[in-house]
C-alpha cells in the first residue's frame, strides 16, 4: 500500500474513513451503479464539509494542529451529535 494511501486509512488523519468505507461497500454490493449509492455518497461529502469547516476555523484561529486528533474529533461529534 503506497504512503499516501496509508494516510487515507489512518483514522488519526482522516475523520471520514467509515463514510469512505460505507461508500466502497455499497457500491461493491451494487456492481458499482452509483445511483444506488447517492445517500453513502452524500454522507461521505457531507462528512468531509463539515471536518473541512472546522479545520478551518482552527486555521483562523491559530490553532494547531488544525485537524483535530481522533480523541478531539470523538469529543466533538459528542458535544454537537453527528451533524452528518
Amino acid at each position: 500500500m503506497s504512503r499516501h494511501a496509508q494516510k487515507l486509512r489512518d483514522h488519526g488523519i482522516n475523520p471520514c474513513v467509515a463514510e469512505t468505507d460505507a461508500t466502497t461497500k455499497c457500491l461493491n454490493e451494487n456492481n458499482y451503479k452509483k445511483d444506488m449509492c447517492t445517500a453513502y455518497f452524500l454522507k461521505y461529502k457531507n462528512c468531509r464539509k463539515f471536518w473541512h469547516a472546522i479545520m478551518m476555523q482552527r486555521r483562523r484561529n491559530g490553532v494547531k494542529p488544525e485537524m483535530p486528533s481522533a480523541d478531539e474529533r470523538k469529543k466533538i461529534l459528542e458535544s454537537v451529535g453527528k451533524p452528518y
